[in-house]
């Protein structure tokens, strides 16, 4: 990306550490454990942890994978969705750098619970440079017994991972787009149900993860679900890591508890002055101050990781410029409301940065936008006009300012000079409609 995230993703580096990323942690720690008790045990303690997807949605992942369990097949599937493809995401890029051991074995578990033998993790294509790491990591796991025929000696427990280096699309972060991808198949989400834990990769059931969920359930089968409730809220659980990138003194990963506002998270990066913070990359919410005392929880604030920070000398016309260029190219192109819409919307845009924008081009922007939402086959065109509205509704002088006029009109009105012959072409069409059932009654 071009433009102002040009300037936002500088940093990776860990900034503050907590519950997963300070645990104490050996590898063959979580397979070991999950060896020693039976899957029905496991499974429950997953449960009781309140473990959530980190990728976004926050589905329950105890409910996803007795969903997968259940299902019928024998042929299951694990795959790591590790296509961290969002604006300002870089967290599941930390963990796949320095806790390799520990993702991997999430996976192992996973697949221990639900019966698969085969898994994949799906490595976004600017990550290549991760690949012989990973492979170096899994290679080393099948040495100890911790990957391949009979994992820690059992018979019963066979499971070995391969990667597929993505291609670069956004749209496959998205799991059955990714699933199609990995298939060999052009990236298009699919229509759901079925969903993945049913008929996933090539129709067998299917686990799909991110990164960070298989990072936290293996500290989970270690440490115990007890452990991990100690932290966060009623309804989420535990911790969650942040990609934090921006106008801040400190960027890079944080561990925060659910539960911590968005003011607490702003002071531990030294953001100051702050207009505006985007969460959950490009397809997010933006805040705007009135927001900065709501929670980072499933119940309030639910955030895939990603937090970017703006402050006072940013423009947020520019912001959403640079979004609406980013949801232009990233279209798959399928259908007809994302990839006409999308295009229409930056357009717009673009005359409102060369403040040549009316009010009418206000009116088309909303038109747009509710056309996305409603007509988009995935959620890449639903949610490409969602943070652009609420800058529209929280931050509406970055808009008026570059009206040339809201009053302007056409010098030509094309829609009254055509009323007449609209008119006598309706009255034909009735005429003619009348006579034909005048000849059926005949």
């Amino acid at each position: 990306m071009r433009g102002i995230f040009g300037a936002l993703l500088l940093s990776n580096d860990l900034q503050q550490a907590g519950l997963l990323l300070q645990a104490d942690y050996q590898p063959g720690a979580a397979i070991r454990a999950i060896c020693a008790q039976p899957a029905d045990a496991a499974l429950a303690s997953l449960a009781i942890s309140q473990l959530r997807g980190r990728g976004g949605a926050g589905y329950p992942t105890f409910a996803k994978w007795q969903a997968c369990r259940q299902a019928p097949g024998v042929d299951k599937v694990v795959v790591c969705n590790a296509d961290e493809g969002e604006p300002g995401t870089f967290k599941d890029r930390y963990l796949l750098q320095h806790h390799p051991d520990q993702v991997i074995e999430g996976m192992t578990l996973c697949a221990a619970l639900i019966g698969a033998q085969l898994g994949f993790i799906y490595l976004r294509g600017e990550y290549a440079f991760l690949l012989a790491q990973l492979e170096a990591v899994l290679a080393s796991h099948r040495r100890q017994g911790l990957l391949g025929a009979s994992v820690c000696g059992r018979a019963d427990l066979t499971f070995d991972i391969q990667i597929h280096l993505g291609a670069g699309s956004y749209v496959c972060g998205e799991e059955t787009a990714l699933l199609e991808s990995l298939e060999g198949k052009r990236g298009i989400p699919r229509k759901r149900p079925p969903f993945p834990v049913t008929a996933g990769y090539l129709g067998r059931p299917t686990v799909v993860n991110n990164v960070e969920t298989f990072f936290a359930a293996a500290a989970i089968a270690v440490h115990g679900a007890d452990w991990f409730c100690a932290q966060g809220t009623k309804y989420s659980a535990g911790t969650r890591l942040f990609s934090v990138s921006g106008d801040c003194a400190r960027p890079g990963i944080y561990e925060m508890p659910f539960g911590t506002s968005v003011r607490q998270l702003l002071a531990s990066c030294g953001a100051t002055e702050t207009q505006a913070v985007q969460i959950s990359g490009a397809a997010g919410e933006l805040l705007c101050a009135a927001d900065f005392d709501r929670q980072f929880a499933f119940e309030d604030l639910s955030c895939n990781g990603s937090v970017m920070v703006f402050n006072k000398q940013r423009d947020i016309l520019a912001l959403m410029h640079n979004f609406a260029h980013f949801f232009m190219q990233e279209s798959c192109g399928f259908c007809t409301p994302c990839r006409v819409g999308t295009a229409l919307l930056y357009d717009e845009l673009d005359r409102c940065m060369q403040q040549q924008a009316t009010q009418r081009d206000m009116q088309r922007i909303d038109s747009i936008s509710q056309l996305l939402r409603t007509a988009s086959h995935c959620g890449l065109g639903q949610r490409a006009a969602y943070a652009l509205q609420q800058a529209r509704t929280k931050f509406p002088a970055a808009f008026g300012k570059q009206q040339l006029d809201n009053q302007s009109v056409p010098a030509f009105d094309l829609d009254a000079a055509l009323g007449a012959a609209r008119t006598l072409v309706d009255q034909q069409r009735a005429e003619t409609k009348a006579q034909g059932r005048a000849g059926r009654r005949t």
